[in-house]
């Protein structure tokens, strides 16, 4: 019987390390990165690099765990993982060059302005049915040239919002770059692809990648912000719930009935204060607080102010150290909320901040946090003036933009600190 167990333990401890290993060697070689103007010999790479990374990985379990054993039966097992991976996906490969040649599975493409390197790509993509790309058509501030002319500048932003279109492709050469940065926050805001094809003077920064469609045409992608990759909006998902299950069963659990005796003895009221503030894509929530106020009219409305008489004595206490924002924590769990985001705000506010920021409600493409960067960056609690509000919106967006699993953490260590030490705003 022990025997049986442990050939079962070995097994499942084989496995459980070499997928892990596959997860991990095939997000460092990008293994799954095949697009649809990937050519066959980047294909074949992508397979033999990621063969050899797998062969390293298997190798090293048995150097670990076996000391230098290597099972004939696994090693097969290897060779035919392997074989079988690579026919696959090149058979799916091939299979779908095939079904777009006969018009499926294809993207909508537009053009914004032409020049040589675009007529050659507009060639190219009514030449390779396989690249699955469909044309339908180029906008131009010039007058009319052929019958695939759509329309304008105008025009375009009117058909990116109501048509069925997936990419604009930009060219550099007969653009401002005030248009091009309009451009791209549009493509943004109404969730399409953006691709730049690039002239020769054409600098190349983070926020683009070099595309290569054959051997002479290359486009600049506009890179997608970190929370339009799902596996990234995955990983902050479990980090919340993990970090907000842990501080619930560990920190509110005993913290949660002495925070509402001594809220309860100095005033009448619940402990828990409720209040509608603006989520995700700028929907509204319940966002709970331990409560700080005494009960009155003015608390969705105005929020606090140094030295405000409405603030109880413990109230400022819970302020002054942030513990008026634990209940968050069950926002967080609830999906709701995040650890770490912009900071919601009233309805009624909000639309006054929109007035003095025009990118203001770029911040609704992520859930709100509990802390965020502008937080720990000296801009929360009172806004006194305009650019208190635009930094802090300056803050947020940067934030989403250029979010980081490390960017969360050092956000929340930055939090902890600045608990134990105090904030000069926290009132």
């Amino acid at each position: 019987m022990y025997f049986v167990f442990e050939k079962v333990h070995q097994s499942f401890q084989f496995h459980a390390y070499i997928s892990l290993f596959w997860l991990v060697t095939s997000i460092i070689t990008s293994y799954y990165k095949v697009y649809r103007y990937t050519n066959y010999f980047r294909l074949l790479r992508l397979i033999v690099v990621q063969a050899l990374f797998f062969t390293l990985g298997f190798f090293a379990y048995f150097g670990i765990f076996k000391e230098g054993e290597v099972v004939n039966t696994q090693f097969k097992t290897l060779i035919i993982t392997l074989s079988s991976l690579g026919f696959v996906k090149t058979l799916y490969f091939l299979l779908i060059k095939k079904i777009r040649q006969f018009g499926n599975n294809f993207k909508r493409v537009v053009f914004f302005e032409k020049d040589d390197t675009t007529k050659k790509m507009i060639k190219l993509f009514k030449s390779r049915g396989s690249l699955g790309y469909s044309y339908l058509g180029y906008f131009s501030s010039r007058t009319n040239e052929d019958d695939n002319y759509l329309g304008n500048e105008t025009d375009l932003y009117e058909f990116i919002k109501n048509e069925k279109v997936d990419e604009i492709y930009a060219t550099l050469s007969s653009l401002k770059k005030s248009q091009i940065k309009k451009l791209t926050k549009y493509t943004s805001l109404h969730n399409k692809t953006l691709k730049l094809i690039p002239n020769a003077k054409e600098f190349y920064s983070k926020s683009r990648k070099v595309e290569f469609y054959d051997d002479t045409l290359k486009v600049l992608s506009v890179k997608k912000l970190p929370f339009d990759l799902p596996e990234n909006r995955i990983v902050k998902r479990v980090f919340d719930f993990l970090f907000a299950a842990f501080v619930c069963l560990f920190i509110i659990s005993w913290l949660y009935p002495i925070l509402w005796i001594l809220i309860k003895l100095e005033s009448r009221g619940p402990a828990i204060f409720k209040q509608e503030r603006e989520g995700f894509n700028g929907e509204e929530f319940v966002c709970y607080k331990f409560r700080s106020m005494r009960i009155n009219q003015e608390a969705d409305k105005v929020h606090a102010t140094k030295n405000d008489t409405r603030v109880t004595r413990i109230g400022a206490f819970l302020r002054k150290t942030s513990l008026d924002e634990i209940p968050q924590f069950f926002n967080v769990l609830l999906g709701t909320m995040s650890v770490v985001g912009p900071r919601p705000h009233l309805e009624s506010l909000a639309l006054e901040y929109q007035k003095d920021v025009d990118n203001y409600l770029e911040r609704h493409a992520v859930k709100p946090g509990i802390t965020g960067l502008a937080q720990i960056s000296g801009y929360r609690g009172e806004i006194k003036k305009k650019s208190d509000i635009k930094n802090r919106v300056r803050l947020d967006i940067f934030y989403i933009e250029n979010w980081s699993f490390m960017l969360d953490v050092k956000i929340v260590i930055s939090t902890v600190l600045s608990i134990f030490k105090g904030d000069e705003n926290a009132y």
